[in-house]
């Protein structure tokens, strides 16, 4: 599968407003050492950068099409290509920062403990995940994949909602951690175009169905679900689509040394 940076681009605004959110809640003072877990085309790590300017920024994504775009829009920071679930770096961070890229992720809870342990002491992790999977938007299109028509090339993409609800993750880390804090908001999101929600899912949920086919069967799939999709969002008399979207943050500050 492979990402498109231009697509994704489409609703940067709204992307960007969860990563600002959670970056307001960081009160490090001056981390030397910051590592953003995938990181895409390297909007949000400029962003750290230019918060922390002495500090080493490195972006860390698997897409080899979204490190080629954050290089080629910010070529003075470090960019590496790497399976953020093999995040192992030689010298631990002050600030791990990863918005919007856990939840590609399973296991979550061996894989906070392993962050937290790639930190320094006195150390932040800082996350932010969509916690949107039992909305219409992302439950459609599993129903549709496990349908009789699709369940044998698509089925196996459906998997369980990734992200737990709070009260799990305040179990698993509270005991870890010197401070924790942790919270949700939803979104509503004020969307342009005809099948807006569409376009959203497009370059997100949608992307790895559509990688597992090929033809018409691409068109095809995707027709019956941006119908389901206009049922369930409607476009309002203005021709906007206003679409909840809900969102995890978790920020988790290690004890000092």
């Amino acid at each position: 599968m492979s990402w498109n940076p231009d697509h994704y681009h489409l609703y940067t605004d709204h992307r960007l407003r969860p990563a600002l959110d959670l970056l307001s809640q960081v009160t490090l003072a001056s981390p030397s050492v910051i590592y953003d877990l995938g990181c895409g085309t390297g909007n949000v790590t400029s962003l750290l950068s230019r918060r922390w300017r002495e500090a080493v920024v490195t972006g860390i994504d698997s897409s080899d099409e979204m490190l080629r775009k954050a290089a080629t829009d910010h070529p003075s920071l470090e960019w590496k290509l790497e399976e953020i679930g093999d995040f192992n770096p030689d010298n631990k961070g002050d600030l791990i920062f990863s918005n919007a890229a856990l939840h590609w992720l399973d296991e979550h809870e061996s894989l906070f403990p392993a962050m937290l342990e790639r930190l320094r002491p006195g150390g932040v992790l800082a996350v932010q995940m969509p916690n949107n999977f039992t909305a219409p938007s992302h439950q459609t299109l599993y129903d549709l994949a496990q349908s009789e028509e699709w369940i044998d090339r698509l089925g196996h993409l459906v998997r369980p909602a990734p992200v737990h609800n709070i009260n799990w993750y305040y179990d698993l880390l509270s005991p870890r951690v010197a401070h924790l804090n942790i919270w949700e908001t939803t979104y509503f999101q004020i969307l342009k175009g005809k099948n807006a929600v569409l376009e959203w899912t497009r370059s997100t949920a949608l992307r790895p169905f559509l990688s597992a086919l090929d033809g018409q069967d691409v068109e095809v799939f995707e027709q019956i679900y941006a119908d389901l999709l206009l049922e369930a969002y409607p476009q309002r008399e203005d021709g906007s689509t206003l679409y909840p979207f809900s969102r995890l943050f978790i920020v988790a500050e290690l004890p000092e040394a």
